[in-house]
Formats: structure tokens, C-alpha cells, sequence
């Protein structure tokens, strides 16, 4: 089983790779909008552990996913903030001191 850690660029990549079928290395680039040079140093990293095989052309270099026993680990971060509601005072505390004013 191979384990990819979340929220980088190699889960895309998978992640699109598994719902894409035929796709090219620009198709990758310009779907996730990354870099040609991380694109292709992430699917030669995938070549050379046997996940992936890059047929490459004169003109376009095409990526066949070849292994499907890829699990995600790593804890996914919460995208959106989330807002706390802080509690109003209901009981106002007197003073019974000296009032200035």
C-alpha cells in the first residue's frame, strides 16, 4: 500500500490522475494550476516508486496511473474559520463604591 500525505501536491496530482483517464502532464498543469516543473519532478517521483508511467512524445508526455492501493494519511485542516460565539453578560455586576463624574 502506498501512502500519500494530504493537502500536498502529490494527493492532487493522484487524486486527478484517478478521475481523469487518458491525461497529459499540461492537462495536470493546467487543471491545478502548478507549475510545469513541480509536475513533472512530482511524476518522475511517481515513475521511479512504479506508481505511475510517463509516456512521453515529441509533444506531449502522457501519465497512465498504474497502481490503485494509494491510501491518504495526515490530518486534513479545517479549510473555512469557524467563529465562536462569545456569551453576553446577563448579570451586571453593581458598584457600590464612589461615582465620579
Amino acid at each position: 500500500m502506498i501512502e500519500i500525505v494530504c493537502d500536498t501536491h502529490e494527493e492532487r496530482i493522484i487524486k486527478l490522475l484517478q478521475k481523469l483517464y487518458p491525461i497529459t502532464s499540461t492537462n495536470i498543469k493546467n487543471e491545478l494550476n502548478l507549475s510545469e516543473e513541480i509536475v513533472i519532478r512530482v511524476l518522475k517521483k511517481f515513475q521511479v516508486k512504479g506508481i505511475v508511467e510517463l509516456d512521453i512524445l515529441p509533444d506531449k508526455t502522457y501519465v497512465s496511473l498504474l497502481r490503485n492501493d494509494i491510501h491518504f494519511v495526515g490530518k486534513k485542516r479545517q479549510r473555512k474559520f469557524i467563529k465562536h460565539k462569545k456569551s453576553k453578560k446577563t448579570d451586571q455586576e453593581e458598584y457600590d463604591g464612589i461615582m465620579y463624574s
